[in-house]
């Protein structure tokens, strides 16, 4: 199986940037799908992006369109977050997610390894 850790959250004022990383362990990398979600407080586990293994493949979510990037680097074994223009609404945990294989999916049940989150602040 694979770990992952995530870093990089923060208090941030509204219309500044953030980046997050995904560190994985324990497999090889470059053989996941990797997820971004995020949960705010009394909300469920938001999708906010994916990307496939090569990186060939990404997919946002409208509500981050634009504004975010993913990204990976599988010769560091860590996937990325940045997050530019970001507003009050994006407050919330920041989890990464990572699934065998080279498809990506939007729905949390569907990955089978997480991160423990980090908490992102967005400040108006």
């Amino acid at each position: 199986q694979v770990q992952l850790v995530e870093s990089g959250g923060g208090l941030v004022q509204a219309g500044g940037s953030l980046r997050l990383s995904c560190a994985a362990s324990g497999r090889t990398f470059s053989n996941y799908a990797m997820g971004w979600f995020r949960q705010a407080p009394g909300n469920g586990r938001e999708f906010v992006g994916a990307i496939s293994w090569s990186g060939g493949r990404i997919y946002y979510a409208d509500s981050v369109k634009g504004r975010f990037t993913i990204s990976r680097d599988n010769a560091k074994n860590t996937g990325y977050l940045q997050m530019n223009s970001l507003k009050p609404e994006d407050t919330a945990v920041y989890y990464c997610a990572a699934n065998p294989g080279n498809n990506y999916y939007t729905i949390p049940h569907d990955y089978n390894y997480w991160g423990q989150g980090t908490q992102v602040t967005v400040s108006s």
